[in-house]
């Protein structure tokens, strides 16, 4: 058992050590090392705020980004209507150049026609008129060749004017 009891003399020198050790620990190690933990839990508590920052920014970022998305399309959105405003116009005054003259080219095909039709109808009536007169005078020709026949056509002629 004396080992595991310690004598007086080396209880009282273990003391006296570990109170130097102590001493000198605290002199040169302990403000060492606790001012290197507290420069460390600083620098730690920086990174923290540093890093929320850089988070609030990132999210001020996004937001703006978002915002300049959402403008973008906005923007897009009112040029593609503007561009399909133009072309409907485009279109539609092409639709009525277009309409305009058709219809002039109507127009002028029926006058066309129609001056081609009057032509055609007094060609059609002078050569009617001139084939009737024909007509008329070969069968005059036939019937008059006698002068009872003659006396007759004068006769009537005279009393069919003189009615009227």
């Amino acid at each position: 058992m004396d080992l595991l009891t310690p004598a007086e003399g080396n209880i009282f020198w273990t003391a006296v050590v570990f109170v130097i050790l102590l001493l000198l620990l605290s002199k040169f190690a302990w403000k060492p090392i606790l001012s290197a933990v507290n420069e460390r839990e600083t620098n730690i508590i920086d990174a923290l705020n540093q890093a929320k920052l850089a988070k609030k920014e990132m999210e001020a970022l996004k937001a703006d980004n978002e915002r300049i998305i959402r403008d973008a399309k906005i923007e897009r959105d009112a040029i593609l209507k503007e561009a399909r405003e133009i072309k409907d116009r485009i279109v539609g005054e092409a639709k009525d150049i277009a309409k305009m003259e058709g219809d002039k080219m109507i127009a002028s095909a029926r006058e066309t026609i129609l001056a081609e039709k009057n032509a055609a109808m007094a060609d059609i009536k002078s050569q009617i008129g001139a084939l009737s007169v024909s007509i008329a005078e070969s069968i005059l020709k036939q019937k008059l060749d006698n002068s009872d026949a003659q006396n007759t056509l004068v006769e009537n002629y005279l009393n069919n004017n003189n009615l009227n």
